[in-house]
């Protein structure tokens, strides 16, 4: 049985998950680790075995409610516990000289049983590995998978389209597909199209890059339910992460990029940065094209690739498909996850 206590926003989705609204004391997420007691009755209420809370700097309640019941706590990490180089959190926390906000994260990772992150290097150096499951978030293989096969349509156009699904957020890198996108138009070659899915800050930088070029469409914001729908008119699946803009980023490539994992599920090759943890889950040649990051016309360069060799695009799609569906599906996370979570109650 799974309970979710979660801030109020529904309506929640069907199935066999209890949903609960708790939201933060005056809706402040800074305050949201006075919640402890209620998330302990709450779980006292339903006989937890376990708590599990998403990390947050100003979390805790779920730990500590854990503590109070004396139960495993899991802590699901997807953003830093530690500082990054120049953080002005880090700034601040020095400011303050008994350092506050490194000594509860620090006392929350000690009253942590499990670690779950999709990377080891966000957590402190000194939790022993023994605690830490290192696992990639996944893509719904059952919604999103490739169109029927079959030839392309005769004459389509254009013959290949590149797909950016996402939040453009400034390292997401949708302005580096619009742009090269131009670039091609600009140089004559009238074989790429995009489509760009979602909303966000540089969206309109990115229109202004491919304004002109032809079969360029934003859709805006879809429900996720239409999202795979968008991309079986696709040719290529394209993360053009700028991880340079992002500083969380000098790290390492810390985040499961969803993007890539539901394209690999629909079948679509991908093209994205070379980047070391990137080359761990696409690899080159096989399910997908990656470019030197620090190539100006990398990412241009990529799409030609695969532009000129629909076999090839085929290939690495149903490589990518096939490698998703074992490695970095919901059913894969869960079988992984479930395993370690009945470890912790039977320890």
């Amino acid at each position: 049985d799974v309970h979710v206590a979660t801030r109020p926003g529904g309506p929640w989705p069907a199935g066999p998950v209890v949903w609960h609204d708790l939201s933060a004391p005056f809706g402040q997420p800074a305050l949201r680790w006075t919640r402890r007691p209620a998330v302990a009755r709450l779980a006292k209420a339903v006989t937890a075995q376990i708590v599990l809370e998403r990390y947050y700097n100003f979390g805790g309640e779920g730990v500590l409610a854990a503590r109070a019941l004396g139960v495993p706590a899991v802590l699901e990490v997807n953003a830093p516990v530690i500082d990054y180089p120049g953080s002005p959190k880090a700034r601040l926390d020095r400011a303050l000289l008994i350092r506050p906000m490194q000594l509860w994260r620090d006392r929350l990772c000690r009253l942590t049983d499990l670690f779950v992150t999709p990377s080891r290097a966000i957590l402190p150096e000194w939790i022993d590995d023994q605690r830490v499951l290192e696992i990639e978030w996944g893509a719904d293989v059952d919604a999103f998978t490739p169109p029927p096969p079959g030839p392309p349509p005769v004459g389509k156009i254009p013959e290949c389209t590149c797909v950016f699904a996402g939040a453009f957020r400034a390292w997401h890198g949708a302005p580096l597909l619009a742009r090269a996108l131009a670039r091609r138009h600009a140089a004559g070659d009238r074989r790429f199209g995009g489509l760009f899915i979602g909303d966000g800050p540089e969206r309109a930088e990115a229109e202004r890059a491919a304004a002109g070029v032809p079969h360029v469409t934003f859709r805006g914001a879809l429900p996720h339910s239409a999202v795979p729908g968008a991309l079986a008119l696709a040719d290529i699946g394209v993360a053009p992460f700028d991880a340079g803009r992002h500083a969380p980023l000098n790290l390492g490539f810390y985040w499961s990029p969803l993007k890539i994992f539901e394209y690999m599920a629909a079948g679509l090759p991908v093209v994205a940065p070379a980047l070391p943890r990137l080359q761990r889950l696409v690899e080159h040649g096989r399910e997908g094209w990656l470019y030197d990051p620090a190539d100006p016309h990398g990412l241009e360069h990529a799409l030609m690739a695969l532009a000129d060799d629909a076999e090839r695009r085929r290939r690495l799609g149903a490589a990518a498909r096939a490698r998703v569906v074992r490695d970095f599906s919901w059913a894969a996370h869960c079988a992984a996850l479930d395993a370690r979570l009945r470890s912790l109650v039977t320890a």
